[in-house]
């Protein structure tokens, strides 16, 4: 954070918490707002519908039609978007300073006073079907889609789309009654960057979302996650193989959070990553490897993906298994470093970045519940070591894993 830069964050009348970064230096503003609503949310014979509503919710107000809704936000230029994910929904939008005020009231009322049209809804009921047959020819999406049961449980390890059956099922009175069952200010975080009147925007908050919905206590969700170690393949005819790996890793929060990323860094970031000059370059095994992690609330999860020939699938999955067990051995100070620098360079040049720093305040509010400035999370990424980086790999075991692959061909084993 510099000089010019500073954190606010509060809860507000409405119910609402409140964050922002100050950003005079900016031209443009941003702000999200989360619910804390999402697929785990889902009745079980309803999947994909939390990600219907947050399409259709744009679709028309008791004030104006989809059309002049989207003419609204060209004619003040903001670019908005959205999307559903586990555990939460986001709104997005992006746009100048003196505009911000007007977006936020659009927003407010898609949120508050959306109708629903049926004809939209049975639109998005048809769109969702067509983009699920559309997911059997993106073979490393639909592996993602299988695995995620195995790596989080049932609801956790939900897809946005559904299937095909519940989809079907899902009506118009499905759609108005999650949106008001899931959606008020209790269950809302707003968060706003840029060159913005922090105090005037945090007004406009508590006067466009007071009485918004009810006073929802997502504490009582208790949904578990249910990580299952095992090896599962699903046969399909295709000249290549995908391979997913995932085991547990650690939440955000965790003091060895920053060391896991800078140990994923070293495996799987960029073209002098380990997996990538290793896996693909030297030995010929892949067309393409990575390594990641995701963070549901409170927990993690590593995985690595691969795609290669059918009959190289075993040989490429104990490939990725021992390059990340190598580390331990031969991790260079060089290549922590390299690791450390592109890490860093990401905080000033991932698009806009005003965008980028507002989507990182939410995410901090939602898993810290504070924001955590960006020198503080450079100075623990500066601060890993090699030492540190073999810890973790002594203390963090990989021998309980779930291994998927998706092919033509089951692998013979997984060790």
């Amino acid at each position: 954070m510099t000089a010019f830069e500073k954190y606010h964050h509060r809860r507000l009348a409405c119910g609402a918490e409140f964050a922002a970064l100050e950003m005079p230096a900016r031209r443009t503003a941003s702000f999200q707002l989360r619910f804390l609503t999402g697929l785990i949310d889902e009745p079980a014979d309803r999947l994909g519908l939390a990600r219907i509503v947050e399409d259709t919710m744009a679709k028309g107000t008791e004030k104006r039609t989809a059309q002049q809704l989207s003419d609204a936000f060209d004619t003040i230029g903001a670019q908005t978007g959205g999307g559903v994910g586990r555990e939460t929904t986001v709104f997005r939008c992006n746009c100048l300073p003196e505009f911000l005020g007007e977006a936020l009231a659009l927003h407010a009322e898609l949120l508050r006073k959306p109708i629903f049209p049926q004809e939209f809804c049975d639109v998005a009921v048809e769109l969702g079907l067509q983009e699920l047959t559309a997911l059997e020819d993106d073979p490393s999406e639909l592996a993602g889609k299988l695995m995620a049961p195995q790596a989080y449980g049932e609801a956790f390890g939900r897809h946005e789309l559904g299937t095909a059956e519940s989809l079907k099922k899902i009506t118009r009175n499905d759609i108005h009654k999650f949106w008001g069952e899931n959606f008020s200010a209790a269950r809302m975080q707003v968060t706003v960057g840029g060159a913005v009147d922090v105090d005037r925007f945090a007004t406009l908050v508590d006067e466009f979302f007071n009485g918004f919905g009810g006073d929802f206590d997502v504490a009582d969700r208790n949904v578990p996650l249910k990580f299952t170690p095992g090896i599962h393949h699903h046969p399909k005819e295709a000249e290549q193989q995908q391979i997913l790996l995932c085991y547990p890793g650690v939440a955000i929060t965790d003091p060895d959070y920053h060391v896991e990323r800078v140990m994923l860094s070293v495996l799987g970031g960029g073209m002098s990553s380990r997996l990538f000059t290793e896996v693909r370059e030297k030995q010929g095994l892949v067309y393409w490897v990575g390594a990641w992690d995701e963070h549901p609330k409170g927990s993690g999860m590593i995985f690595l993906g691969a795609s290669t020939m059918p009959a190289r699938c075993d040989q490429t999955i104990k490939t990725l298994l021992r390059e990340v067990d190598r580390l331990g051995e031969d991790i260079t100070e060089e290549e922590l470093n390299r690791a450390k620098v592109g890490i860093i360079a990401k905080t000033q040049t991932h698009g806009d970045i005003t965008r980028a720093r507002v989507g990182e305040l939410s995410a901090d509010i939602f898993h810290f519940g504070r924001p955590v400035t960006t020198g503080e999370k450079n100075e623990r990424v500066l601060a890993v070591t090699v030492n540190d980086i073999r810890r973790y790999l002594e203390t963090h075991p990989r021998d309980r894993r779930c291994v998927l692959t998706l092919g033509p061909r089951a692998m013979e084993s997984a060790s």
